[in-house]
């Protein structure tokens, strides 16, 4: 079943048109990832698709509820994490925690939310250490617990090891896999090709916001006789 349905998707500006008729679609379980240069469109999808900003035309469903007319509905069942994404620095990781998760649960509820965030952040007895002596990796791993501990059915995640060094990058995409593999459909856009070829089971890439490729990494790189995504990428911009 697809868990993200994305049909003839558009987005004007003004006279811009951002957007151009995209369409994909995302599976239960799967980890997509959308690729593309500066400006392509893909952030503008992104916040289409958690109802942060109005389609122009086009429809899109989560788990069949329709991003326009049950945007409320939607809301519940998706988190969003942005690539500029931050957190109260003045709060200790577990506290940080405990005042999110109040905005979706209370009580029994809401203190078994925090121990899964703490469960999924795995920072030890830096969790109740203040989040402004995190290091980059640290701060990126609580974000994720954020996003992930009110059970959505999909995370969607913009550009979510940047700025990572290769071990913190490394041990965020091993949470990813993990977040898949427990159920949770993922979303990501990233300019990393290296991270997008080994962590997403499909991709697609938009140019110009229109899609203009889809499939399987080993597809695209069979398709275009290259080593890596990061050639298919540079080969199709300049088709």
């Amino acid at each position: 079943m697809d868990a993200l349905v994305v049909k003839e998707l558009r987005k004007m500006y003004g006279d811009v048109e951002a957007v151009k008729n995209v369409s994909f679609s995302v599976e239960e379980g799967e980890v997509f990832g959308l690729i593309g240069p500066n400006g392509a469109g893909k952030t503008t999808t992104l916040r289409m698709i958690c109802t942060l900003l109005r389609l122009t035309s086009g429809s899109i469903t989560v788990c069949g509820h329709d991003v326009v007319t049950e945007s409320d509905t939607v809301r519940k069942m998706i988190s969003y994490l942005p690539e500029d994404a931050g957190a109260y620095k003045n709060l200790t990781g577990r506290n940080y925690l405990k005042f999110m998760a109040g905005f979706f649960a209370d009580g029994d509820q809401a203190k078994a939310m925090v121990e899964k965030g703490i469960e999924l952040a795995d920072l030890g007895d830096r969790i109740d250490s203040k989040i402004d002596t995190y290091s980059k990796g640290m701060m990126r791993r609580l974000l994720i617990a954020r996003a992930i501990m009110p059970s959505p059915k999909i995370a969607i995640m913009d550009e979510v090891t940047s700025g990572l060094d290769v071990l913190n990058a490394f041990e965020i995409r091993e949470v990813i896999r993990n977040i898949a593999k427990n159920g949770v459909t993922v979303l990501i856009s990233s300019h990393n090709m290296f991270e997008v070829d080994i962590l997403c089971n499909r991709v697609a890439m938009i140019n110009d916001g229109r899609v203009v490729l889809m499939g399987t990494p080993a597809e695209l790189k069979e398709k275009y006789g290259a080593k890596d995504l990061e050639e298919v990428f540079v080969r199709a911009v300049k088709e």
